[in-house]
């Protein structure tokens, strides 16, 4: 089974390539933000506890995050694998998801990063925000927080699975289907 963490910057395309690659490779895409949105919009046990923080301003707890991704794989136990999509997003989650797969004797196959410079994200995300109607891609400022975020928060997670040798960074700028074809070329060695 292939376990895949999707890993990048805001910006490096993530969404783009997860959809081609579940595509050519038949993988489950499991995306933090939309297990966050399906326990919330129908009001499911782990959505309302979600709801619980969310109202009064605070961070979902990683152990809430989890326990929505463990439900997504244990609803899904006939697929080839996995394409994990905003997680993990750090050390805490990165342990968890060992922990997880090691009681189903699995492990992370490979984290695959989209390596991509600041100016072309920066560049990438205020183009988006033209289209998306997401207001934080139209402001250089906030854009800028979210880069700064990533790097110290979640950057971490690259390294995390770098100590077993798992991670590996695939150059993000250029053609989407040569950007794909990279990201191949790594899935094909595991």
């Amino acid at each position: 089974m292939i376990n895949l963490i999707l890993f990048g910057p805001p910006g490096s395309g993530k969404g783009t390539q997860a959809s081609n690659l579940v595509e050519k490779y038949n993988l489950l895409h499991i995306s933090t933000g939309d297990l966050f949105r399906f326990n919330l919009k129908n009001n499911t046990p782990l959505g309302e506890e979600a709801r619980s923080y969310i109202d009064k301003g605070e961070l979902v707890p990683d152990a809430v995050t989890i326990k929505m991704l463990k439900a997504k794989v244990e609803e899904n136990p006939d697929v080839k694998g996995f394409i994990f999509d905003g997680y993990p997003r750090t050390i805490p989650q990165s342990e968890a998801l060992n922990e997880f797969l090691q009681e189903k004797g699995e492990k992370v196959s490979k984290l695959v990063m989209l390596d991509v410079p600041d100016e072309e994200l920066m560049s990438r995300l205020l183009n988006r925000g033209k289209t998306s109607g997401r207001a934080d891609d139209l402001d250089s400022d906030i854009i800028q927080n979210r880069l700064n975020v990533y790097k110290e928060t979640t950057f971490p997670v690259f390294n995390f699975y770098l100590k077993d040798n798992t991670s590996v960074k695939v150059w993000g700028v250029g053609p989407l289907d040569t950007i794909f074809q990279r990201l191949c070329l790594e899935i094909d060695s595991i």
